[in-house]
């Protein structure tokens, strides 16, 4: 993905200027640190948060990042998940292989499916998606591929036992192995979107994103760019797939309907469009929101979490991320 046009961006709309290595050392160092002083069950749900996450930073590649709008990434997540469990119960493949598998097959997926909607924009790009969103579903549960993925009854996946030495030294639980592989797989990602989006190919996408005519007329290959996104954006979120089917060890059809798109896009307005690191805040608060709202009022829970989510858009118009830019911002005046 290079191009031989420079393009100029305002730096502030690039996560590059919001990177500071101190903070970034601190956060690496209490996120190693962080499964030794909690329980197992906070262990889950902080993996769960982390999958999360790395999800919604491949839909923040795509559509803050590009502009592309995608309602069905939750088929992305499905086919990670699908792979990795069809690689693991059907050819007896090592877990920690699928992994990768499945994000490279969610590429080939996301490219592909990249091609015929370069013909559509805006709403009808968001219409084709949510089609693929709510269609795959009902694909897994087909009676012509049961033999395979299933059917409604899902698989089961069963994780291999935590390295011995480790468990000998550290006395490593299995929900402590599996944050720590998620938090690592993260930090992989997260340091690759940086990367992707500091360099030409990233000053490209986000000019497309701005004005595509005029990158187009600057020798930009748009189609190229916007297809190879979506690919990029689709590995993501099927990676984070396949960590979940492997965390969880189960997966189904029903795991993956159109709400988890509508979760992941809500992760993304509430961490911060256009910020990397606003993927975390995100998948905090899809994983969390929900339950909080299930504890205020179980038959009004999703009523609760309206409210919650009209309240976070109202004081944090642009995200988590941006009200902390806001706040140092001020903070610098009084200072």
């Amino acid at each position: 993905m290079t191009t031989d046009v420079e393009t100029k961006v305002d730096p502030r709309l690039t996560s590059g200027a919001r990177i500071n290595v101190k903070w970034v050392a601190v956060f690496v160092i209490l996120g190693v640190l962080f499964p030794f002083f909690i329980d197992g069950y906070t262990s889950f749900q902080m993996t769960l948060t982390i999958i999360y996450a790395i999800a919604i930073l491949g839909l923040n590649l795509l559509t803050g990042f590009n502009g592309q709008f995608s309602l069905g990434h939750s088929a992305f997540y499905a086919i990670g998940a699908y792979t990795a469990a069809i690689l693991v119960y059907h050819l007896d493949f090592p877990v920690y292989v699928t992994i990768p598998i499945g994000g490279v097959v969610c590429f080939v997926a996301g490219f592909l499916f990249g091609l015929p909607a370069l013909r559509l924009n805006g709403l009808y790009l968001a219409l084709a998606t949510f089609a693929l969103a709510v269609a795959v579903p009902q694909i897994l549960k087909s009676s012509h591929l049961e033999g395979l993925t299933g059917g409604v009854q899902g698989l089961d996946i069963f994780r291999p036992d935590v390295p011995e030495v480790l468990v000998n030294t550290f006395a490593m639980t299995m929900d402590q192995w599996w944050y720590l592989i998620s938090f690592g797989i993260m930090l992989l990602l997260f340091w690759a979107a940086w990367n992707l989006i500091n360099s030409r190919s990233g000053r490209a996408m986000m000019a497309i994103r701005d004005n595509p005519i005029a990158a187009q007329s600057m020798g930009i290959n748009t189609s190229l760019y916007k297809s190879l996104t979506f690919g990029v954006s689709a590995f993501y979120t099927g990676i984070a797939g396949a960590l979940a089917a492997i965390v969880i060890e189960f997966v189904a059809p029903d795991s993956f309907t159109f709400q988890l798109s509508i979760l992941l896009f809500i992760g993304l307005v509430v961490g911060g469009t256009g910020s990397i690191w606003g993927a975390i805040f995100g998948g905090l608060f899809i994983l969390m929101v929900p339950n909080i709202a299930e504890e205020v009022s179980t038959g009004l829970s999703y009523a609760v979490f309206g409210v919650i989510l009209i309240l976070v858009i109202y004081v944090m118009p642009s995200g988590i991320v941006g009200l902390v830019d806001i706040l140092k911002v001020r903070l610098k005046k009084k200072l």
